[in-house]
């Protein structure tokens, strides 16, 4: 049978594992998420406060401990440390402890990897509308390695037939959809990075799950425009809409639910 993940540790022992393990990563992704937009390196470089520059020590990095006793602000100047580096921590956490609570104890360890990639992913195109495609190729490459894993355990090519059908359909419905938006409104419709990613959630999720995804996403965005709306924020038709951000929070559910495709 494939597994890529046993339990050998008591339930509460495992929850809380995964919980620092994820807050921790969380943590690593919080800083990706400040650096890679500014183009710096995510793995040089001592951490530090980025209104004054002072290393932050090891215990202003306890993952969200420091932030709520500092109460996200620099403890040298004051400068907020902002809501996005909480928000990694935690996400980090819950997608630790929602993997051993609802994916299947052989897709544990899967669904925590493609969790956290997809919410880096999803914050970055919340935050800046770009979805960088070093990052979407690794969660393709990440969902075949995988994959072919599954493959060898059971001695048969389906997992990876399936699996790239579900890639090639993610990528190919996308890639029409803004080709057709483009000839018939004469401009964009569609970001470069959202054919990419839904290709690569394919590779995960099969051809089922990437028509689960984008139903699941549009409901999203349909609620997104309502809150916006609600909150009395303009909404246009060229109203620019995170796609990337509605399909990472869709996606995941979607594995949780039905697995590999």
């Amino acid at each position: 049978m494939y597994q890529v993940m046993t339990m050998t540790l008591p339930w509460g022992i495992a929850l809380a594992a995964a919980a620092v393990l994820g807050a921790i990563i969380g943590s690593f992704l919080g800083a990706v998420l400040v650096r890679l937009p500014e183009g710096r390196s995510v793995v040089r470089g001592r951490s530090a406060c980025d209104g004054c520059g002072k290393a932050l020590t090891v215990a202003e990095l306890v993952p969200v401990l420091s932030w709520a006793i500092q109460r996200g602000k620099c403890r040298t100047c004051g400068v907020s440390i902002g809501g996005g580096q909480l928000a990694c921590e935690l996400g980090g956490a819950a997608i630790g402890i929602g993997a051993l609570l609802w994916a299947r104890t052989d897709l544990a360890l899967a669904a925590m990897m493609l969790g956290w990639q997809l919410l880096l992913l999803g914050l970055l195109d919340l935050r800046h509308l770009w979805l960088p495609r070093v990052l979407v190729v690794w969660l393709a490459i990440s969902g075949f390695i995988v994959v072919i894993a599954r493959a060898i355990s059971e001695g048969t090519l389906d997992p990876l037939l399936v699996s790239s059908s579900g890639g090639a359909l993610g990528y190919l419905l996308f890639w029409g959809i803004a080709r057709f938006y483009l000839k018939a409104r004469g401009r964009e419709g569609m970001g470069s990075g959202d054919p990419p990613l839904m290709g690569a959630i394919g590779v995960w999720v099969g051809p089922l799950g990437v028509v689960e995804v984008m139903l699941g996403a549009s409901i999203v965005g349909i609620l997104a425009a309502i809150v916006m709306l609600v909150s009395k924020r303009s909404i246009a038709a060229d109203t620019a809409l995170p796609l990337g951000t509605c399909l990472a929070a869709t996606a995941w559910p979607v594995f949780l639910l039905q697995g590999l495709g």
